[in-house]
């Protein structure tokens, strides 16, 4: 994929010369490194037989951040214990789903208005994806 490859046709993965913006733009400054690590928790947590780290990818719509995803072609498994959730997505729509929890628990401990944007600018998204009804099912 070039730099400023589509993803799903609605978004853009972010150049790589504005990548170190993305994550201050998505969390705020002061929450952009607890951000980070929150996604890949909860990726770990959401997807503990099928994610072992690697690289991620950064997406954005009209140059606002939207969500993080593992570089990866492959597919995972999710499970999530608090709504009983099992399902396979796209590592699109895991990074989808992984991000959308990490800003809703971030925002339950931070008074960060940035973080309740992020999330209702990311849930809208969701709604246009082709893979609404699984991330829907998983973050429900």
């Amino acid at each position: 994929m070039t730099d400023t490859a589509t993803t799903s046709g609605l978004a853009t993965l972010v150049p790589k010369a504005r990548r170190m913006a993305f994550l201050p733009a998505l969390f705020s400054p002061a929450l952009m490194l607890i951000g980070e690590r929150a996604v890949y928790q909860f990726m770990s947590w959401l997807a503990p037989d099928d994610y072992t780290g690697g690289l991620w990818q950064f997406h954005e719509r009209d140059g606002q951040p939207l969500f993080l995803s593992p570089a990866t072609d492959k597919r995972f498994r999710l499970f999530c214990e608090t709504n009983g959730y099992v399902g396979e997505v796209s590592a699109e729509a895991a990074g989808i789903i992984a991000t959308l929890f990490a800003l809703s628990h971030l925002s339950f401990r931070h008074e960060v208005d940035q973080l309740s944007e992020a999330y209702l600018r990311l849930y809208g998204f969701a709604g246009e994806h082709a893979e609404a009804g699984e991330i829907f099912k998983a973050i429900d």
